[in-house]
């Protein structure tokens, strides 16, 4: 039983060219149509309900005040991925970009929602990338924007750590990689699908090559992992926290199936593809594309995130017009995690309190120091 649903986009032209048969994007809404609309798309390996932490009645995204939209990536396993798409063995998966995802995502808010103009776009991680491309692609959609841990595109550092996720995945099947952005190359010239020892053994990988990117090294140092989510050991936590993260993410049908590495691939592919000036009218001009952006923009980088670092995230800001941006780190030795999925309270509620003040409650806003072994959990995994 699903608690989401699907709005149909028929055969979906890709940006690159290609086609995207009995294409249809999943999504959730919450609130009263009638209320201002917040976007909201999920994230790398995230499904609809993972978004679901940052919203409730005591929160900024309180659905009594707005109408929020959750969409769903293409490659997360609800809206069109490998894993509910019938193809021939041998044709991979076409390759999808931010702009499609978000194409799509336009679509379903104005034709299927009847939404024309939103309060606001966010998003943490692959979903900051969202929040960058419906920036630039539809700048005056909104009236703001908040991406948070997450970039406006994929760095070249950002292109080698996900190329050693996506090699540990594929080494499983005895493949590799066929460099960035790209797919996989086998000795074989037709693609072969994954069994099922593969497909574990490829996600338990790939989860513990991601472990050491997640968190930051004074998370590690500290021991967080036990201190504030209770795993007893690092072992543990490569286990129970991301070995079984992986799985779990990896899934062919929601809640339960064996797990589907394609769908992790997919969505990898476009998380390198990432660049929002790689499209109509910017060309690849960067900074044409933030200079383009109107919506009032605030940046939220992590502190100690290892792959989408602050000195990105204030680049980002630099180049957008004066009074546009603003870029404040979150206080945090979470890494990458201090943006989601809401494991620490702390994070959490800094970030709330952020967004509270941008969307217009004028509460003081909370200063916080580096939080580490004392942060109060929301709850492991």
């Amino acid at each position: 039983m699903t608690d989401y649903k699907t709005f149909d986009l028929g055969d979906f032209e890709l940006q690159s060219g290609g086609t995207l048969e009995k294409a249809f994007i999943a999504y959730k809404t919450y609130g009263d149509a009638a209320n201002p609309a917040i976007i909201y798309p999920s994230w790398f390996s995230g499904l609809i309900s993972d978004n679901e932490w940052l919203i409730g009645e005591d929160k900024a995204l309180n659905p009594k005040r707005y109408y929020i939209i959750v969409p769903a990536m293409f490659g997360n396993g609800q809206s069109t991925s490998p894993s509910n798409t019938p193809r021939e063995p041998s044709r991979p998966f076409p390759t999808i970009t931010l702009r499609d995802n978000v194409t799509a995502q336009h679509r379903l808010v104005t034709k299927g929602l009847g939404v024309t103009h939103a309060r606001c776009v966010l998003g943490w991680s692959m979903g900051a990338g969202q929040t960058y491309q419906w920036l630039t692609q539809f700048p005056d959609f909104m009236d703001l924007g908040v991406p948070f841990c997450g970039s406006a595109r994929t760095s070249i550092h950002n292109q080698v750590f996900l190329e050693g996720v996506k090699s540990a995945l594929l080494a499983a099947k005895g493949a590799a990689s066929a460099g960035s952005c790209t797919g996989e190359t086998t000795a074989s010239e037709s693609y072969r699908v994954w069994t099922n020892d593969e497909r574990i053994a490829g996600l338990k990988a790939l989860g513990r090559v991601y472990a050491g990117w997640g968190f930051s090294q004074a998370f590690y140092r500290e021991r967080v992992y036990e201190t504030a989510l209770g795993y007893s050991s690092l072992e543990n936590f490569m286990t129970d926290f991301w070995e079984t993260w992986a799985l779990s993410k990896g899934r062919r049908r929601i809640p339960i199936s064996p797990p589907y590495p394609e769908n992790m691939l997919t969505m990898l592919q476009t998380w390198q593809l990432g660049d929002c000036s790689k499209q109509e009218p910017y060309n690849g001009d960067f900074e044409s594309a933030m200079k383009a952006i109107k919506a009032k923009t605030l940046v939220l980088p992590g502190k100690t995130d290892l792959y989408f670092p602050p000195e990105d995230s204030e680049y980002e800001v630099k180049c957008m017009s004066d009074g546009v941006g603003e870029c404040i780190p979150f206080p945090s030795i979470w890494g990458h995690w201090a943006g989601g999925p809401g494991l620490n309270k702390v994070d959490l509620d800094w970030l709330d309190e952020k967004l509270k003040v941008l969307l217009g409650d004028e509460r003081p806003a909370v200063q916080l120091p580096l939080r580490g072994a004392g942060s109060a959990p929301d709850g492991g995994r």
